[in-house]
């Protein structure tokens, strides 16, 4: 059955987002940007706020010239919400390759093929996007191309202008009130999700032992690939000990269990507070930071058995690097 209120072609509203993904990167429909992506549309990454469809429309064209062989492939769309309601929501994971062929925001052309993560929420009605959320890995594509994420950060500042010019990180002060005022669909797997992850950010991380498989598979930034209690152990204790009393919030939290798939939830969380303690981002700064996260859980009957969670390491240690001037 088609979406209500959306082109017949799309069948649900996972065919939606991975068909217009590709029409719009792959085909070079970018123009179709204007039909599918709100005029007014609030696009929020870790790096920045951009505002509207043509700012979209100029940031692909950027994009495809620097990568021109990009591809973004899904491996899952976790959705909740009802056409007939008027508001459907997506949480899309996606694995992009892309060669590095031309210069760009990301220097001189280097001729690697890069291979990185992204995740992107999507609030939809009516056949248009109009409030998205989005995580590119942008530590592991830093380090492909031979930077630290760190380094990378600082060559950003740099290149666009210094600290008095550059673009400015996501954070709740340049935040824009989107339209899309839902926080998921209070489906039992996405309110386990979350609350496995608000009691590690609360300093319980003992609970990974109790809630997650012995064999997990896990996917972290910068391309860590790792697995059991101890590698989630390694990813949140790094993250928790960096802003040891940052607020924690979900800010959205879908469940799906659906037959002949395994249990899924997508959480989309922030962590907000200073740079104060050892940990992921080297020596405390002082710096006010604020973390944006991304994380897709599959459950088993042992636990959770495969985690996808992304932050952007690059936009933070920006944040760091503004502080310190």
């Amino acid at each position: 059955m088609a979406l209500q209120g959306f082109d017949p072609r799309w069948q649900d509203l996972p065919d939606y987002i991975l068909g217009v993904t590709e029409d719009i990167w792959e085909n070079r429909n970018i123009h179709r940007l204007r039909d599918w992506y709100a005029d007014d549309i609030v696009v929020r990454s870790p790096a920045s706020v951009v505002r509207g469809n043509k700012s979209v429309i100029a940031a692909t064209m950027a994009t495809l010239a620097e990568w021109p062989d990009r591809e973004l492939p899904g491996e899952d769309v976790i959705w909740c919400g009802s056409d007939a309601a008027g508001d459907l929501y997506s949480s899309h994971r996606l694995m992009c390759t892309a060669t590095h062929s031309r210069p760009g925001a990301h220097g001189a052309s280097t001729g690697k093929t890069l291979r990185y993560r992204i995740l992107a929420d999507c609030a939809c009605r009516d056949d248009k996007i109009y409030d998205e959320w989005l995580i590119r890995d942008q530590g592991v594509i830093a380090l492909q191309l031979g930077q630290t994420p760190e380094e990378r950060a600082r060559h950003q500042i740099a290149s666009e202008g210094g600290p008095e010019n550059c673009v400015q990180p996501f954070t709740p002060n340049n935040d824009v009130t989107g339209h899309y005022q839902g926080t998921g669909n209070g489906h039992e797997l996405g309110e386990r999700y979350g609350d496995i992850i608000t009691r590690i950010m609360d300093a319980e991380l003992s609970i990974i032992a109790r809630c997650y498989d012995r064999a997990a598979q896990l996917e972290y930034p910068s391309g860590v690939q790792d697995m059991g209690h101890k590698g989630a152990d390694r990813f949140y204790m790094g993250l928790c000990a960096a802003v040891p009393s940052a607020s924690f919030t979900i800010d959205h939290a879908i469940g799906m269990a659906e037959d002949g798939r395994p249990y899924r939830a997508s959480l989309r969380w922030s962590l907000t507070g200073k740079h104060e303690g050892w940990g992921m981002f080297g020596e405390p700064s002082g710096a006010n930071l604020h973390i944006m996260g991304i994380g897709h859980a599959e459950f088993c009957p042992r636990g959770l058995h495969r985690e996808y969670t992304l932050i952007d390491e690059v936009a933070i240690w920006k944040q760091i690097a503004l502080h310190k001037g």
